[in-house]
């Protein structure tokens, strides 16, 4: 006989629990592959936005290096016209075009200008008669006079007071005379609203921004620039997400603002050795829109799809929970007499087989007790099939009422006569259950006033006094011959 894996017994027991297990199972698969790819999906966004702040970050870096090489090529040419001993003596235009290469100056970016020792303007790109100022009291004419050092200056963003500039940075270098002494300064004013115009150019969203800081912290320029946002010169030097950018010089993180309290994508790189700083900051939420509608989409399909699944396995396990119910049942009326609701002989001889191989291999004894109603022909002919079959049903109610362990199985063996299988009991225990049969079949109510009191002979059969199961049974058919012979309404052992 095959023997079955515990994986098929246990389907063959649960198969509903193996149903809903399999389908949470798989309905977890779906739920994690979908997480996985939205999550693959997202990452994938983040780094589409990255790359392009970065290509954004790249262009405006490389635009101001052209510009500020521009300026500062000027401001050396224009240190070296000045060091030309002729220079007093060359026309008016001529000196003009000397000191102020227009190859190098923009005036729609900004002005160059001269200043002597004292801060003087003695020379103005934007017009051959300088214009009337003085500088001195600036901290950049400070600097440069103080330190002959710092070559090429980057100030911070200071309000023009030449030709009216608006907001500019300076780019400055020292101008130093035969021995070393200072000579003045040649210094450029670069327009912020250039900076401006060059952002506007790149569309980068409406909840983004391009910025221009310098590394003290102050913002020099923005783009879109709104009114409830940050003037021109704002100090940003003391916020943990600007401190950041200064520390690592260049890269991208997510963070939230300071300001608006929204997560934002930061990428940034200072520009070359120059005290600038280029932020691009994108809104994380018009980063992730698109991505989102498609989340919320694939969400609510493998949402319904699970459901979908869960329901159909649902539906599913009922179908198999009401087809196992049946078999049950089916299996139950297979191994019942219809009659008297004990077991058939199908059922009791599949018991007796099981019951008999677990005696001989634990070694223990097994007792069958043959159980045979008293003159049930005559009563037949007294009361007809009807009486007869209502006392067979009473007989056995007595009987099952007297069998107490699950172990025990009390069955129809055929006509009158009944069978009860006790796994593990010895012959004091037999006779002692036969007995109390005996007398719960005798104390039952006559049938109809009939006189005569229905009674069972019982014949017990031990394992121990037999070698096999066919043997048993003889015996105990045997024992009930002779309960019939004394006499009936008995009870007979296994002969000595």
């Amino acid at each position: 006989m095959p023997t079955q894996s515990p994986r098929s017994a246990l389907y063959r027991s649960h198969p509903e629990l193996i149903l809903n297990l399999g389908s949470c199972l798989a309905v977890l698969a779906i739920v994690a592959i979908v997480s996985y790819l939205l999550a693959r999906e997202r990452d994938s966004v983040e780094q589409s936005a990255v790359r392009a702040s970065n290509n954004i970050v790249q262009l405006i870096e490389s635009d101001i290096l052209r510009n500020v090489e521009l300026y500062d090529q000027s401001l050396q040419g224009l240190i070296w016209a000045v060091g030309r001993k002729e220079l007093p003596e060359i026309p008016g235009p001529l000196r003009q075009r000397l000191l102020f290469n227009e190859a190098f100056v923009d005036r729609k970016r900004g002005d160059v200008l001269w200043l002597d020792p004292q801060g003087n303007v003695v020379g103005d790109s934007s017009s051959s008669v300088p214009r009337k100022a003085n500088f001195g009291d600036t901290g950049v004419f400070k600097a440069h006079r103080d330190n002959a050092n710092l070559g090429l200056l980057v100030g911070p963003p200071f309000k023009a007071r030449l030709g009216g500039l608006d907001w500019c940075i300076s780019f400055s270098r020292r101008i130093s005379g035969p021995h070393g002494e200072f000579a003045g300064l040649a210094a450029g004013a670069l327009r912020l609203s250039y900076f401006s115009e060059l952002f506007r150019r790149l569309d980068i969203g409406d909840d983004s921004s391009i910025n221009l800081f310098n590394t003290d912290g102050q913002l020099l320029a923005r783009q879109p620039s709104r009114a409830q946002d940050p003037l021109i010169g704002t100090n940003y030097a003391e916020r943990p997400n600007f401190k950041r950018i200064l520390n690592e010089q260049s890269g991208n993180f997510t963070a939230r603002s300071t300001s608006s309290g929204k997560p934002r994508m930061y990428t940034f790189a200072r520009v070359a050795q120059l005290p600038l700083i280029v932020l691009v900051v994108h809104s994380a939420d018009e980063v992730f829109q698109s991505w989102r509608r498609t989340a919320i989409l694939v969400s609510v399909a493998t949402g319904v799809l699970c459901v979908g699944i869960l329901w159909l396995t649902l539906l599913l396990g009922r179908e198999l929970r009401r087809r196992h119910e049946a078999e049950q049942g089916l299996a139950t009326l297979a191994a019942t007499d219809s009659l008297t609701g004990l077991a058939n002989r199908r059922r009791l001889d599949q018991v007796l087989r099981q019951e008999w191989a677990r005696a001989q291999r634990n070694r223990k004894s097994l007792a069958v007790l043959m159980v045979d109603i008293d003159h049930f022909k005559a009563f037949n002919q007294r009361h007809g099939h009807a009486g007869g079959d209502h006392a067979l049903r009473e007989v056995a109610k007595a009987i099952e009422a007297c069998i107490r362990r699950p172990a025990d199985l009390a069955a129809r063996y055929g006509g009158e006569e009944f069978q009860v299988v006790l796994p593990e009991t010895d012959l004091a225990g037999a006779q002692l259950l036969a007995e109390r049969i005996r007398v719960s079949v005798e104390a039952l109510a006559p049938f109809a006033d009939d006189a005569h009191a229905v009674t069972v002979s019982i014949g017990i059969g031990l394992s121990g006094t037999q070698h096999d199961l066919s043997r048993l049974l003889g015996a105990a058919d045997e024992a009930l011959y002779r309960a019939k012979a004394k006499g009936r309404n008995r009870i007979e052992g296994p002969e000595a």
